[in-house]
């Protein structure tokens, strides 16, 4: 029960009699550059932005902006329940409903206002894992400055599903959460890491279920969207909602196209080169393809209540693929620096294993070479080679390259 809110968690009502709450304003803090705004030390954008720091208004409600003039109609809060009621009148049949789910593997208890799958987005895009993905390679490229990221990949992942989800009246926060969550199982160096690592664990190094049965694990999150990061990998079992299937198709949806965009940028092809009847469906920038694929899917999955492609749209979007396949992932350098990702990392978890008392506390598991694995595979690609360096011994010249490193 929180501090101020009757027995039943509401907000009590104000007494219309008693006095206005008086809005504190902290003193500076001495050296501050409110305290000492002439100082030739603080920077003029600093002090500027120290005027704002306490807002604008009245005793009755502070503003962001002194002329503000937004207006919005007063109403009750939008709770969980609302939110509930309103997806079970929206949202198509056949996909998953908030109300009854929210299965986690300890028990919770429901919050106030957001449904179990919003939840579920907020804990994701606020953990180490996700912020981590900022520094690990989505395409292990010739480097440039337009190089996606694995987080920049994330996002675009869960733009491409969302819009699919919001056409066909799928549930969009699960959608979200699948989509935002679905990559933070992977290593540092990208996919190679998966081979990297395969070589440690018996059952195999795949990051769907090593993020949903691994990394994601202290978030406690629902079944649902486990299920669908688990299983968003074609090369993967179903994933057992609609939401988890329009992910799967995003995924490729989005990769195919940004990939595509990168290796352009960093002219390992042209747009010239893409196949003319890949070109001819799909159009030849990023833009039209996932337009294309977009609606291709969202025009199927009303017609058919399975979510798909026709066979026309597919045959362009594989074509695609297959392009990016031979020109960019198993490109000569591309291979060379997947082999030296694949050399750093094996490098890094014999080593730890060795000797786990180079590993934070945390990781020093009974299973000493699993423990290594998640604490390699959590790396960043920086900090990555850094260690290699620094543990290993490596020069520059041994690091992969187009990572950010030895370019």
């Amino acid at each position: 029960m929180c501090n101020g809110c009757d027995n039943d968690g509401s907000t009590p009502h104000a007494n219309p009699s008693s006095p206005k709450p008086q809005t504190m304003v902290p003193e500076p803090v001495e050296g501050s550059a409110l305290a000492n705004p002439s100082s030739p030390d603080v920077m003029p954008r600093a002090v500027e932005w120290a005027k704002t720091m306490h807002g604008h208004g009245s005793d009755d409600v502070v503003l962001a902006h002194a002329d503000t003039h937004a207006r919005f109609a007063p109403g009750q809060t939008l709770d969980r329940l609302a939110r509930e009621e309103r997806e079970a009148v929206m949202l198509r049949p056949g996909a998953t409903l908030a109300h009854g789910a929210g299965n986690r593997a300890i028990d919770e208890e429901p919050d106030a206002e957001r449904t179990c799958f919003e939840r579920d987005r907020d804990r994701i895009v606020h953990s180490p894992a996700f912020r981590r993905l900022a520094g690990k390679t989505q395409v292990v490229v010739y480097p440039t400055d337009h190089q996606r990221t694995r987080l920049t990949h994330a996002l675009e992942v869960a733009q491409v599903a969302t819009s699919i989800a919001r056409g066909v009246g799928a549930n969009v926060s699960l959608t979200d959460a699948i989509a935002l969550g679905h990559d933070c199982g992977h290593g540092p160096g990208g996919h190679a890491s998966e081979d990297a690592f395969d070589a440690f664990i018996p059952e195999g190094y795949d990051h769907g279920p090593w993020g949903a049965d691994v990394v994601l694990t202290d978030l406690n999150l629902c079944r649902e969207t486990l299920d669908g990061i688990r299983n968003h990998s074609w090369s993967r079992p179903a994933p057992g909602t609609i939401e988890g299937e329009i992910v799967s198709w995003s995924d490729r949806i989005a990769y195919c196209a940004h990939d595509l965009e990168d290796a352009i940028h960093a002219r390992i092809v042209s747009i010239g080169d893409l196949p003319p009847e890949v070109a001819s469906i799909a159009g030849i920038g990023r833009r039209a393809q996932l337009g294309t694929f977009i609606r291709a899917v969202i025009v199927t999955t009303n017609a058919t209540g399975q979510v798909g492609m026709d066979p026309e749209t597919a045959a362009a979007l594989a074509g695609l693929r297959r392009f990016n396949y031979e020109r960019i992932y198993t490109r000569p350098d591309s291979v060379a620096q997947s082999h030296a990702v694949v050399e750093v990392l094996r490098g890094l978890v014999d080593r730890y294993v060795a000797q786990p008392e180079l590993m934070p506390s945390f990781y020093r598991w009974d299973d000493v070479t699993r423990g290594a694995v998640t604490y390699v595979g959590g790396m960043t690609d920086r900090f990555a080679f850094d260690q290699a360096e620094d543990l290993l011994g490596w020069t520059a010249d041994r690091l992969p390259r187009g990572i950010g490193r030895g370019a």
